[in-house]
């Protein structure tokens, strides 16, 4: 389900000693300095794989100086539907590329990126400006795994749509009734049609479940429903009356109003 969420990780997994059952293995994004170890050095210091991504996600951040950057959270997505939403993403941004082009602009497309949860955690942390404790709020520490979705610039028509197609690619995850959830229940209890022999293992089907928990602009944190407000209100600004609308913005988050107020 695509939705609108207020918190967040990426999840690992591992094998029981007895089992060939896949157990998901969660951690929460955080914000709080390491324990310091005796011997150790702090701030801590990344190498090879690690310090590569703490550069990248870092690169990543500092695109927020010129438009936001969405914080999802992210559940029971395969490679599969992960380069699919990637892919959708491509296709409902290429109407605006294609007039930044006209235009003779030279524009990025939008980038999903998962992210890894220990080393995004250490780069917020260590980037300046960032009101931790909001970005907090915002992630809380809800298990599963995070994306970021990084767009060019802050454009009405080119957030709309991106936020359409992840609506449309991700739809809405139905609920289990009592029912299902009862059989679902009785069926890991059950004892194997034929005793002593092992059951076949089923793959799960995997149904994707997707949250935006909210957006980082300029070191601050725009959670949900301000980020709903933002997009009605760019929508209903042009020329002038948008550039006046994004300073009026810029101003809000400094002084916690709402963006329509601001404006």
């Amino acid at each position: 389900m695509f939705s609108w969420s207020s918190q967040s990780i990426v999840a690992g997994s591992l094998r029981t000693p007895t089992s060939s059952k896949t157990i998901k293995r969660c951690y929460a994004i955080s914000l709080k300095p390491g324990q310091i170890l005796p011997g150790k050095k702090y701030p801590r210091v990344f190498h090879d794989k690690k310090l590569f991504q703490y550069n990248w996600y870092t690169k990543i951040l500092n695109t927020t100086h010129r438009a936001p950057l969405i914080i999802l959270h992210r559940d029971d997505f395969s490679a599969n539907r992960l380069k699919k939403l990637r892919w959708d993403i491509q296709v409902a941004s290429q109407k605006f590329l294609k007039k930044a082009q006209e235009a003779g602009e030279l524009i990025e497309a939008p980038t999903l990126t998962v992210v890894r949860s220990s080393i995004f955690g250490a780069a917020l942390r260590e980037f300046p400006n960032m009101r931790l404790e909001d970005v907090e709020k915002m992630i809380g520490g809800l298990p599963g795994g995070y994306a970021v979705l990084s767009l060019p610039v802050l454009d009405p028509s080119l957030l709309n749509a991106v936020l359409r197609a992840m609506d449309r690619s991700v739809p809405s995850r139905p609920e289990k009734t009592a029912e299902e959830i009862a059989k679902e229940l009785a069926e890991k209890s059950a004892d194997p049609a034929q005793p002593g022999r092992r059951m076949k293992r089923q793959r799960a089907v995997l149904v994707p479940d997707l949250k935006v928990m909210g957006a980082l602009v300029e070191g601050k944190v725009l959670l949900p429903d301000r980020m709903q407000e933002l997009a009605a209100v760019l929508s209903q600004a042009s020329g002038g009356q948008l550039a006046r609308t994004l300073e009026g913005f810029r101003k809000a988050l400094e002084v916690g109003e709402a963006p329509e107020k601001a404006s």
